[in-house]
C-alpha cells in the first residue's frame, strides 16, 4: 500500500463495537429476482433501513466519538445537503454536542427538516452559497473562527473506519449464512459454497468521495483477500474512475449532480490512496440506467432507495457474464429520496430506455394538420405527453415541443419512418444538446 495508507492502523473490530448501540446492523438479504436474473446469489445489504437511512451516520459517529471531551464541547462543524449532514446530526444529538450544519441555498426543505428532525436542539442549519462548494469553504472557515472541530464527509482515517464497518457486518453475516447451511434450492452449490465460510466472490458499491469502498475494501482484503470490490460511479461524475486513470485525485469541474449521494468534484488523498490499492475495478453507469434501477428494485421488492443507493445494482449489467453461479454482495448504501424527484425519476428512465422522445414540429398551416399528425404518425400505443407552442406570439408559424411516449423501443423506428413518409417538418432533441436542456 502507498505511504499514506501505512501511518493508520485501522480496528474496524473496535469501530463496530462502539458503533453497537448506536446503529442498526442493517440485514444481508438474498434477492430473488436479481438472483434468477443473473444466474448467481445476489445478497443486498440494506443500508437503506439504516437509523438515518444511508451509512453515513456510520463514520460520522465514529469520529466524533473519538473527539476529546473539551473538542466536543467547543462544538463540531459539517458542510453537507444529504445523508452526511443527517448521521452528523444524529451523532450530535447522541453525543450532547453543539453542531453547525453549513447546507447550500438551494438544499430542498426535506433534507433541511431531516436534518432539524434527526439532531433536534443540537443542532444549528446555516445555508450558505449557491454550491457545495460555496458552502464548504464557509463551513471551514467557520470552523477556524470558533475554534471548533470539523468533521468531514469522507476523507479521514476515522470516518473511512466508520464506513468499514459495513464490511464487518457484511463478514459476518455471510458466516452466519454458511452456519445455517444457506441454499437458494435453484442453483448448484458451486465451490464458494462452503458450509464453514460462505465467501462474497464480488462486493459492488457507489463511490462518492471514495470513505465507503477505501473502508469495505480494506477490511475485505485483510480477511478474504480472493473478494473483487468493485466501486461504481454516475457517468456524469466520475471522480475516482478520473482520479485512478490519472494516479492522483484531479478535480472533475463538470459534473451532473442528479445521483447527489456520489457526485463529488474531488475524491479525497486518503481515499483514493487506499481505493487504487483496494478496488479491483472501477465502474460508470448513467443516470437513466439509475433511475430505471430504483423504480424496477421499488415495482418488484417495494425497496425504496435514493439514486445512489442503487448504483451497486445498476451495474450489474456489465459483469453479468463474470458473476454467474457466484455469491454477490450489492450495497444499497441509502434511502433518502425525495418523493417530489418521482416524476423526474421515470422521465429520465423512459428517454435512457428509449421510450420517450422530444421533437420540435413545424406544423403546415392548414386546417386539420394536427389532426392528420395523429392519426397518421402516431402508432396505436404511443401517446403525446406534451405539447406546447414554443412561441408566445405567431403560434401559428412556430415550431411546437412535443413529447411522445411509446410502448415498445422499436416503435421508435416505425415513428421516424412515419415522420418522412408523411413529409413532417421536424427536428429531434437529444439529451446532450443545448436546446434539449433549454427546452425540456
Amino acid at each position: 500500500m502507498s505511504e499514506i495508507v501505512t501511518t493508520y492502523q485501522f480496528d474496524f473490530t473496535q469501530a463496530a463495537y462502539q458503533l453497537k448501540n448506536i446503529i442498526n446492523k442493517t440485514p444481508l438479504q438474498f434477492n430473488l429476482n436479481l438472483s434468477k436474473k443473473y444466474q448467481c446469489n445476489v445478497f443486498l445489504k440494506r443500508e437503506d433501513l439504516q437509523v438515518v437511512r444511508s451509512y453515513k451516520l456510520r463514520g460520522a459517529y465514529n469520529m466524533m466519538s473519538s473527539l476529546t471531551t473539551a473538542q466536543l464541547q467547543q462544538g463540531v462543524v459539517c458542510a453537507s445537503a444529504g445523508n452526511h449532514a443527517q448521521g452528523f446530526a444524529y451523532s450530535c444529538k447522541k453525543l450532547g454536542a453543539n453542531g453547525v450544519v453549513f447546507m447550500p441555498v438551494i438544499s430542498p426543505n426535506q433534507k433541511i427538516s431531516q436534518t432539524k428532525m434527526f439532531g433536534e436542539n443540537f443542532i444549528e442549519i446555516k445555508l450558505v452559497g449557491d454550491t457545495f462548494d460555496d458552502c464548504a469553504i464557509a463551513a471551514k472557515k467557520y470552523t477556524e473562527e470558533n475554534r471548533m472541530t470539523f468533521i468531514p464527509p469522507f476523507d479521514d482515517y476515522k470516518i473511512i473506519e466508520g464506513q468499514g464497518t459495513v464490511g464487518v457486518e457484511i463478514f459476518e453475516q455471510l458466516n452466519e449464512l454458511s452456519q445455517n447451511n444457506f441454499s437458494n434450492n435453484f442453483f448448484p452449490r458451486t465451490s464458494t459454497f462452503s458450509t464453514d465460510n460462505l465467501m462474497a466472490d464480488y462486493i459492488f458499491m457507489a463511490v462518492g468521495g471514495g470513505g465507503l469502498s477505501a473502508g469495505v475494501g480494506t477490511y475485505f482484503k485483510t480477511f478474504s483477500p480472493a473478494t473483487k470490490i468493485i466501486g461504481v460511479e454516475p457517468k456524469g461524475a466520475p471522480s475516482m474512475y478520473e482520479a485512478l486513470k490519472a494516479g492522483h485525485p484531479v478535480t472533475v469541474e463538470n459534473i451532473e449532480r442528479f445521483v447527489d449521494g456520489a457526485a463529488v468534484k474531488r475524491v479525497g488523498d486518503i481515499t483514493f490512496s487506499i481505493c487504487q490499492d483496494v478496488l479491483d475495478d472501477m465502474l460508470l453507469v448513467e443516470e437513466g440506467k439509475v433511475c430505471s434501477t430504483i423504480l424496477k428494485l421499488y415495482n418488484e421488492d417495494a425497496i425504496v432507495a435514493e439514486p445512489a443507493g442503487v448504483l451497486s445494482i445498476a451495474a450489474l449489467d456489465k459483469y453479468a457474464e463474470l458473476i454467474k453461479s457466484k455469491n454477490i454482495v450489492c450495497v444499497i448504501g441509502g434511502g433518502n429520496n425525495d418523493i417530489d424527484r418521482m416524476q423526474e425519476i421515470k422521465e429520465r428512465s423512459l428517454q435512457y430506455e428509449g421510450l420517450k422522445h422530444y421533437f420540435l414540429i413545424r406544423f403546415a398551416q392548414r386546417p386539420g394538420a394536427l389532426k392528420e399528425f395523429v392519426n397518421n404518425v402516431l402508432g396505436d400505443n404511443d401517446d403525446i405527453t406534451r405539447f406546447e407552442y414554443i412561441q408566445k406570439h405567431n403560434k401559428e408559424t412556430g415550431p411546437a415541443l412535443v413529447g411522445i411516449e411509446l410502448k415498445t423501443k422499436k416503435d421508435y423506428d416505425v415513428l421516424l419512418k412515419n415522420l418522412k413518409h408523411y413529409h413532417i417538418n421536424y427536428t429531434e432533441l437529444k439529451s446532450g444538446d443545448n436546446a434539449f436542456g433549454y427546452l425540456v
